[in-house]
């Protein structure tokens, strides 16, 4: 199994390097599927994360990079253009969303199956979902998203661990080191903080932080 969760995406030198390191071809050879499904929901200018996203993307000269929305199309449309990408990259934005249609779709019961051979690339949400659940109380503490949820939703549990993006982020004054201890004093499990240069690489059974940033790191 072949994970890249980040923050930000595909931010500076070291992320860049490890992701070329895990899919292991050349930039012209490598297929990338672009998942936009959680920014649906999200209201507003989305110049400055799912645009720039995908410039930084092109900029990477690969063979090809497809749009495919799980929520927007049906399965027999979807599904062959995952199995065809070497890279499945999930777009930030709404996490609750994007799980419900990684479900809905039939996405969850696929993607073991995928990961086998595939890489999977997550920004923000893309990287939340892969935890055990999606840790709803967090989300609306520190993110103050998701104010009208009442009840948690299970995520993938593909890591053992849960990724907190955007840490010390100048749009998200909660997410600092103080509010961060405190709104997690309660859980169970690993938590990994991520400002948006710092990423973690799951490579089989081997787990590493990449960071030219800062990341917070609670057992």
């Amino acid at each position: 199994m072949k994970l890249l969760l980040t923050s930000g995406g595909i931010s500076n030198d070291s992320i860049k390097k490890s992701f070329f390191n895990l899919v292991g071809k050349k930039p012209e050879d490598i297929s990338l599927a672009f998942i936009p499904t959680a920014s649906n929901v999200e209201i507003g200018d989305k110049k400055e994360w799912l645009i720039k996203d995908l410039i930084v993307l092109k900029d990477l000269n690969l063979k090809s990079i497809s749009i495919v929305d799980i929520s927007a199309v049906e399965r027999k449309i979807w599904e062959p253009q995952l199995r065809e990408a070497d890279v499945l990259f999930f777009e930030g934005g709404n996490t609750f969303h994007l799980m419900e249609w990684v479900d809905k779709s039939g996405l969850k019961d696929l993607l073991p199956e995928l990961l086998k051979t595939k890489v999977y690339v997550g920004v923000s949400a893309g990287s939340m979902i892969l935890s055990l659940d999606l840790l709803l109380n967090i989300s609306q503490k520190l993110y103050k998203e998701d104010l009208e949820r009442t009840e948690n939703m299970n995520g993938l549990n593909i890591v053992n661990f849960y990724v907190l993006p955007h840490y010390n982020g100048s749009h998200f004054s909660k997410r600092t080191k103080e509010n961060i201890l405190e709104a997690t004093k309660d859980i169970n499990g690993k938590i990994y903080a991520l400002d948006d240069n710092s990423a973690i690489e799951v490579f089989n059974d081997n787990t590493k932080i990449i960071s030219e940033g800062e990341f917070l790191e609670i057992n």
